[in-house]
């Protein structure tokens, strides 16, 4: 027997496969990759609260201004509700609900293996944290604060900068999912790095 391993060279018993560690440049693209959705979760923030800072000093509630006639208007409001004036009795669970998106996201960002759900997910995050924002520090008080919207559509609904930011980003992940494309990026059968990811055009 030993004369048999030793002509083969191969042991009579195998060891359990090792799980092999993550690659260097693995880890560096999942780092950009997540910087990448920091940066863009940053600047909605930056754009949303900028905008309503703008609002507030130039605009005046009950004087809508036209920008595309009835289609397109500038009308400040002070929103205690969701979109279409939802929920404005339950303003805390508004709060409740954005604070549980931000949270998700967090979780969802150390995984995140795709360009595309990295934009998808900075926009969601800047989006939540800007109206997440308003409910927090304005009045009527902690968590019931009522959100600056200024944005009027067709005179239906009126929005902002961070509503903008979370409408595209459910459209985005609706069409990322649509092409089977999950937040890690394993995509058509095959583990996607994320130095592909980041250099495709994927959205």
């Amino acid at each position: 027997m030993h004369a048999m391993q030793d002509e083969t060279g191969t042991p009579l018993t195998s060891s359990p496969p090792s799980t092999p560690a993550p690659a260097p440049d693995d880890r560096q693209g999942r780092s950009r990759l997540f910087a990448l959705l920091i940066g863009v979760g940053v600047l909605t923030l930056v754009l949303d609260q900028g905008s309503k800072v703008w609002a507030l000093g130039a605009l005046t509630p009950g004087e809508p201004r036209d920008l595309l006639g009835p289609v397109l208007r500038l009308n400040l409001i002070r929103n205690p509700g969701a979109a279409f004036s939802l929920g404005d009795s339950v303003t805390w669970l508004l709060t409740i609900v954005a604070l549980g998106i931000v949270v998700w996201v967090g979780r969802a960002a150390t995984r995140v293996g795709h360009s595309g759900w990295a934009v998808t997910l900075g926009m969601l995050l800047g989006g939540a944290v800007g109206n997440l924002i308003d409910r927090i520090l304005r009045a009527p008080g902690f968590g019931r604060g009522h959100v600056v919207d200024f944005i009027d559509y067709f005179g239906l609904f009126i929005g902002n900068v961070a509503d903008i930011a979370i409408v595209v980003a459910a459209a985005a992940g609706a069409v990322l999912a649509l092409r089977g494309i999950p937040l890690e990026g394993v995509t058509h059968g095959r583990h996607e790095t994320p130095e592909d990811s980041a250099g495709s055009d994927d959205v």
